[in-house]
């Protein structure tokens, strides 16, 4: 590697928001096609509900993506919230490899730990539970019998009840824990993060056991597009915008 490494996360795309689709669509024309690779931190799309579930935005999207790994850009895919169920057949579909929820890669001589970043923030006890129980095969399994008609319904059910519950806990509960963020330093060994979830794009400084380590976070693609540079001359943190 000797380039740059593009990072993406929460771009949550629909068919109700195109432009989010389009700008995407752009980046793996263009930037992405002479980068070293793309990882895609979570929440590619607004829902997902199973990769037997065909729409004309998610075929639009595995081929851009295969398209994007055919020209010579490997494309990594990290689970997030709102697309957990994207499986390993989708997938395959778009040439992109399925990494696990905390993953370190070693890029221009250093290890660097990158995740979707909902685990982070322990303070919000409520999503807590409802995302381990989410995860479980258990629970897939069930959901994955219901109908597609019946998945959309429980997903647009899920996004209200989810949107209600950001209006009933404060902005602090919904961030990272300063200890949960510490914890993944020390667990992974690193002193470089990369995350998304929150929809707050920033540069943290912080110690840890007396090192210094940064935790980058990315933001999201409602408003303006959110991408982060990585390369042997350091990190660059740029909006493309609509």
């Amino acid at each position: 590697m000797n380039g740059q490494t593009l990072f993406i996360s929460d771009l949550h795309l629909d068919e109700t928001r195109p432009a989010a689709t389009q700008l995407f669509i752009e980046l793996t024309r263009g930037e992405a096609r002479q980068a070293d690779a793309l990882y895609i931190l979570g929440d590619l799309f607004e829902y997902w509900l199973g990769d037997d579930v065909e729409t004309p935005l998610s075929r639009q999207v595995a081929q851009a993506l295969s398209d994007l790994s055919a020209s010579g850009t490997p494309c990594f895919f990290i689970h997030g919230n709102r697309d957990f169920m994207l499986g390993e057949d989708y997938a395959a579909s778009a040439g992109m490899q399925l990494l696990p929820e905390e993953c370190v890669v070693s890029l221009y001589g250093q290890p660097v730990l990158l995740m979707h970043g909902d685990q982070l923030c322990t303070d919000d006890v409520g999503y807590q539970k409802i995302r381990a129980m989410v995860r479980t095969p258990e629970w897939q399994a069930a959901l994955m019998q219901k109908t597609p008609a019946e998945r959309i319904a429980f997903a647009r059910d899920a996004r209200k009840k989810s949107e209600d519950h950001k209006q009933g806990v404060s902005e602090m509960i919904m961030d990272v824990n300063d200890q949960a963020v510490a914890a993944a330093f020390r667990r992974h060994g690193v002193e470089l993060m990369i995350h998304g979830h929150t929809h707050r794009p920033a540069q943290h400084e912080l110690q840890v056991d007396g090192r210094g380590a940064r935790r980058l976070v990315l933001g999201d693609w409602y408003e303006q597009g959110s991408l982060i540079r990585l390369g042997a001359n350091g990190i660059e943190e740029c909006f493309p915008g609509f």
